[in-house]
C-alpha cells in the first residue's frame, strides 16, 4: 500500500513538473514571437532639378542614374523660335569640389569621343571647345594655370590689323564661374585682362589700340585656374548681349545651325548646351545666335558664351552622344574640348 502511495505521489510531482515546464516553455515561446510592427518602405530619393526648368524642358534622370545628384541632364524637343528644336543641357554645381572643370587640347584634331576614351577617370560630360584650324586652336585653352592656347590676339582685315577682346569662360581661383571679354596682354599669354565691355571694334572703321590694363575701360586681371574660349558673348549681366560685331566673328550668325554654348546662373550652376541642327533627320534645322542667346537666358543664365558650332557641335554625357553629329553624320575632329569629370 505504501508503494502505491509513493508512486502516486511521484506521479503527482511528475505531472506538476511537466505542467511547470510547459507553462515556462509557452511563456518563452510567446515572448519570442511578439509581433513586430512592419517597417515602412523607404521612399525613393527625389532629386529635384538644379534649375527651374522652362516649358518644354525635361529632367532626363535615366542618362545620369549613376551621377551625383548635383550633376544633371535636361532635354528639349519642342518648338523654339517657331521651329522644331532638339537641345540638351548638362548642368552641375560649380561649388562641388569633387568635380573638375577640365579644358583639354590635342596636338592634332580628334573627335570628342576620342578625347573621352583617352581621358583617365570618370568623365561625366564632354563638349566641343572653341575655334580652330590646321590643328591650331584660335580660342583659349587653359588648365590648372597652364595656358595651352590664347584667344586669338590679332585679325587682319582690309583696313588693317585688329585686336579683338573675345569672350571666354573660366573657373576663378575662388571656385566660382566667370565669363568676360578678355585679352592676353604683354609678350606672353599668362597675363589675361578681363573687361566688362568688349573693345568696340568695327571692321568698317580703322583699327583701335591694342588692349591693355587701361583699354577698354574697367579692365582687371582675370584670375582663373582653368578656362575655355569661344565667341561671341551671348548673355552678360542677365541681358542678351551678342557682341559678334565687336569680336569680329561671323559664324553664320543669322542662320539656323547646330550650336554649342556654355553659361552659368547667379547660384553658380554651370550649364553646357548643345543644339541639334543642319536638318538631321527628322529635320532639326538648329538655331541662330539670337535664338541661342534667348534659350540660354530662358534657362536662367546670367552669363553665357557661344562655342564652336555647326559640324563641330558635339556633347557626350555618360559616354553617350546627345545631339546627332551634323552634316556628315559622324563627329568632326576638333582641337579642344571641355570635360566635366570626377577628380
Amino acid at each position: 500500500m505504501a508503494s502505491i502511495q509513493i508512486n502516486q505521489k511521484n506521479m503527482r510531482l511528475l505531472l506538476a513538473s511537466i505542467l511547470f515546464i510547459s507553462v515556462l516553455g509557452c511563456s518563452k515561446s510567446t515572448g519570442s514571437i511578439t509581433p513586430v510592427p512592419p517597417v515602412p518602405p523607404v521612399p525613393p530619393v527625389v532629386v529635384a532639378p538644379l534649375i527651374k526648368l522652362p516649358p518644354g524642358w525635361k529632367h532626363d534622370k535615366s542618362s545620369t542614374v549613376n551621377f551625383p545628384g548635383n550633376v544633371q541632364l535636361y532635354t528639349f524637343d519642342s518648338t523654339w523660335g517657331g521651329k522644331q528644336t532638339r537641345a540638351y543641357c548638362f548642368a552641375y554645381e560649380s561649388s562641388n569640389t569633387s568635380l573638375e572643370f577640365k579644358p583639354v587640347m590635342a596636338a592634332a584634331a580628334q573627335t570628342p569621343a576620342a578625347f573621352v576614351q583617352q581621358e583617365p577617370g570618370t568623365v561625366y560630360a564632354c563638349i566641343n571647345g572653341g575655334y580652330f584650324g590646321s590643328n591650331q586652336s584660335y580660342s583659349l585653352v587653359k588648365h590648372n594655370n597652364v595656358t595651352g592656347s590664347p584667344n586669338i590676339k590679332l585679325l587682319s582685315r582690309p583696313l588693317g590689323h585688329y585686336y579683338p577682346t573675345r569672350a571666354a569662360f573660366g573657373m576663378l581661383a575662388t571656385g566660382a564661374p566667370s565669363a568676360a571679354w578678355i585679352y592676353h596682354i604683354g609678350s606672353g599669354n599668362e597675363n589675361i585682362q578681363s573687361y566688362p565691355v568688349p573693345s568696340p571694334n568695327d571692321v568698317n572703321l580703322p583699327p583701335l589700340a591694342v588692349p591693355d590694363a587701361a583699354f577698354p575701360a574697367g579692365g582687371t586681371t582675370w584670375n582663373i585656374l582653368s578656362g575655355i574660349g569661344g565667341s561671341p558673348m551671348l548673355v552678360y549681366n542677365n541681358e542678351i548681349r551678342i557682341s559678334d560685331k565687336e569680336e569680329l566673328i561671323d559664324i553664320n550668325n543669322t542662320s539656323s545651325r547646330s550650336r554649342s554654348a556654355i553659361g552659368y546662373n547667379t547660384a553658380g550652376i554651370v550649364l553646357m548646351v548643345a543644339i541639334q541642327g543642319d536638318n538631321q533627320v527628322p529635320g532639326y534645322a538648329g538655331l541662330n545666335l539670337q535664338e541661342l542667346a534667348a534659350m540660354m537666358k530662358d534657362l536662367g543664365c546670367s552669363h553665357a558664351m557661344n562655342l564652336d558650332g555647326g559640324g563641330s557641335t558635339s556633347m557626350i554625357v555618360g559616354g553617350r552622344q546627345t545631339v546627332k553629329p551634323s552634316t556628315s553624320g559622324v563627329e568632326r575632329p576638333v582641337v579642344s574640348v571641355l570635360m566635366i569629370k570626377r577628380k
